[in-house]
């Protein structure tokens, strides 16, 4: 049976509200003040908790995609409250465009949207693919490279918030300079300006620089890299507010930013040309924007690293690290990258990493917890630990595993520190 919602279309932008989820919620923020400056009124959902999996739950089917199944529970539960005017409210969701089960999570919300009373609720799509084109998000130029701006400038403050937090000696100081800069990068994209290479460059020197200003503690902290399939690893839903667990326990967290996913889709597009010999046009153009991409990343991780923080290497460098572990040809889901990932983080000092990963996510157990035997042969310090999430999962076991981590962690820490 085909369960159909009306699609979505241009004329909607002017009196619709557009929820979308809150899959990395400081990213986001950003992503949000790009769209609004465009005329896109829209809304990033925060609403969470039990609820949300129980009517996930209640309208998919339970061996579904776990972030499909939260994703889609939020949705519901969002036009189940009463806030929004539901015949001049859309829902808008990104597909993988890949083999994984995210390039199919469009149709089940209309399923679901249709069981739930909502069928009249028009959904949209934003991909690479040209998926769903009849109801794709209208994007111009100028929205698209508004926002990469703020997908990097979101990036940029992330990483330097999880930087300094476990450190800050004035509480609720680094937080507030977070809500400051995305003020400012709302106004930037308002007023239209600052969203190009050469501003952005100049921007993160000035991010960097102003975060160096909060107060920190010079203490050693117990180091743990975060990695894992995209919405479960961001999102607070779907990994039981991992991060804010993590600080609680005294951690310091790298949480590789989301512009690593984008420039990841735009090589695997690059490698399909090269590897199996597909659009060759396409897969040049494909390396062409990468090069762009991952030069205005190590602009960011260069601006980071002057002003005394963490940054990352480049990306074509990171193309090169699971070489003897892992094909570059294996790219369902987070593939390769996800050993890439993980390999980086060890190699610059964030050995204790957590792989954070949907129960049955076939692409995501094999190239993520598949591969950490032949990493930790590499690199003997990897304490590395695998933690599925899925409806049937407690909180309380999913953090007992991870305090396990954490107890070898402190032990060599402490060690090192004698």
């Amino acid at each position: 049976m085909e369960y159909l919602t009306p699609n979505f279309t241009k004329d909607m932008l002017k009196d619709y509200t557009i929820l979308f989820p809150n899959m990395a919620p400081l990213q986001f923020q950003c992503i949000q003040k790009a769209m609004d400056s465009e005329g896109i009124h829209c809304e990033v959902l925060n609403n969470s908790g039990s609820e949300v999996a129980q009517l996930g739950l209640k309208y998919v089917h339970n061996d579904t995609c776990y972030p499909a199944l939260l994703i889609i529970g939020q949705f519901i539960d969002a036009l189940n409250s009463g806030k929004y005017d539901l015949h001049h409210t859309a829902l808008l969701i990104s597909q993988s465009g890949g083999g994984c089960r995210a390039s199919n999570y469009i149709k089940l919300l209309r399923k679901a949207l249709v069981k739930a009373g909502y069928g009249y609720i028009p959904v949209a799509s934003i991909n690479p693919t040209g998926l769903e084109s009849s109801s794709s998000l209208p994007l111009t130029l100028t929205l698209v490279r508004k926002l990469i701006a703020c997908a990097f400038y979101g990036d940029e403050i992330a990483a330097l918030r999880n930087q300094i937090i476990p450190y800050e000696v004035h509480p609720g100081q680094t937080e507030a300079w977070c809500n400051q800069w995305i003020h400012e990068i709302g106004v930037w994209m308002h007023e239209n300006k600052n969203y190009s290479i050469h501003a952005m460059k100049k921007n993160f020197v000035k991010i960097a620089n102003d975060a160096k200003k909060i107060e920190r503690k010079s203490e050693k902290k117990v180091k743990v890299g975060v990695v894992g399939e995209i919405f479960v690893k961001f999102s607070p839903l779907g990994n039981n507010g991992l991060q804010e667990f993590l600080e609680k326990e005294g951690c310091e967290v790298n949480m590789p930013g989301i512009m690593g996913y984008i420039n990841y889709c735009c090589a695997n597009f690059a490698l399909d040309a090269k590897l199996y010999n597909m659009n060759q046009t396409f897969g040049f153009m494909a390396e062409k924007l990468l090069n762009v991409l991952d030069s205005v990343g190590q602009a960011c991780a260069k601006a980071m690293k002057d002003a005394g923080f963490y940054g990352a290497g480049p990306f074509k460098q990171l193309m090169k690290k699971p070489e003897g572990i892992l094909s570059l040809g294996v790219k369902m889901g987070e593939g390769w990258l996800l050993c890439a990932e993980m390999v980086e983080l060890i190699e610059d000092g964030y050995s204790n990493i957590i792989c954070a990963q949907p129960f049955g996510c076939l692409p995501n157990h094999i190239a993520g917890k598949g591969v950490t035997n032949k990493i930790r042969e590499k690199y003997p310090e990897a304490n590395i630990t695998a933690v599925d999430y899925d409806p049937s999962s407690t909180k309380v076991n999913q953090e007992n595993r991870i305090k396990l981590m954490l107890a070898v962690a402190r032990e060599k820490l402490q060690t090192a520190c004698v």
